[in-house]
């Protein structure tokens, strides 16, 4: 069974955006796109019994935002498998449950007054830290959001938790015809490792080793890809400031998660989390499998 891409939806600006990017998205690998409005109503007012006969404010809502998406989706991508539900559950519970069964989940990033941009809302952020598929917050301006810049950035960590990101991004690159940047960040050492050698001569050495990571890292998606243009970018500095930088010229950025160990969601790093808060286009999280 195909997995779907799932988008959730709750009527704002943010998640019409994201409900957007996820019809292109399953338009573009050939999936179900599958719409979840997530509501406690059911739980509250449905045990209830009415005597009016009215149905209560937050059900007519809720059918309304489900039928609104599902037929701008439709009109979005004619022929596209739509399927447009109410979750009974809070929004973060019913997103992570979702991921289970999605190839990808998509939230829209939300905020309040005039920094709404910098703000994400806590929904997309406890998604992003739970579900067990990628999750793409949509963020950006228009040009990145609508996939005008036509590049694809991964932020490319260790070896060993880099490689399902990595894939992730290739797939992406290559299914939307565009070019794939992978950059990976370096620091300069305080003080060279051996003393017979200058801090130059040091610097250069961790940035050498920078990019035989890279080059290690992205051997196996390059040659299962090899129609994809790749750019390979090694930065000196803190890896959140290296990205954000490419991002503002992307139409996705793609980073990597790994597990915490005491298995409750991802580890979100500062990476992820300045990524998530700042970056200028929109953001997948990808768990490392």
């Amino acid at each position: 069974m195909e997995h779907p891409v799932v988008v959730g939806v709750d009527g704002s600006d943010g998640s019409l955006a994201a409900l957007d990017w996820a019809t292109e998205e399953a338009t573009r690998f050939g999936l179900p796109l599958r719409v979840v409005y997530a509501s406690l109503w059911e739980r509250y007012e449905g045990a209830v019994p009415s005597f009016t006969g009215e149905r209560p404010a937050e059900e007519v809502a809720a059918q309304h935002i489900v039928a609104s998406s599902e037929q701008r989706a439709r009109q979005l991508s004619p022929g596209l498998a739509v399927h447009a539900v109410t979750a009974p559950d809070d929004a973060v519970e019913a997103l992570v449950e979702e991921s289970d069964s999605a190839s990808v989940v998509v939230t829209g990033s939300s905020g309040r007054g005039a920094v709404k941009e910098l703000l994400l809302g806590s929904v997309s952020l406890a998604v992003a830290g739970r579900a067990n598929c990628p999750v793409v917050v949509v963020r950006g301006e228009e040009r990145n959001v609508k996939g005008m810049s036509h590049r694809v950035v991964v932020g490319v960590g260790e070896a060993d938790e880099a490689a399902t990101a990595v894939r992730f991004a290739f797939r992406e690159a290559e299914a939307r015809g565009c070019e794939l940047q992978a950059v990976r960040a370096w620091r300069t050492p305080q003080q060279p490792t051996d003393p017979t050698t200058g801090l130059e001569s040091a610097a250069r050495s961790h940035e050498q080793w920078a990019g035989a990571v890279l080059d290690e890292v992205l051997e196996e998606a390059v040659a299962a890809h090899p129609d994809v243009p790749v750019t390979r970018t090694v930065v000196e500095g803190p890896a959140h400031r290296a990205l954000l930088g490419p991002a503002a010229d992307a139409d996705l950025l793609v980073l990597g998660a790994t597990r915490r160990q005491d298995g409750f969601g991802l580890h979100l790093g500062r990476v992820t989390h300045t990524a998530l808060h700042r970056a200028g286009c929109p953001v997948a999280v990808v768990p490392h499998r």
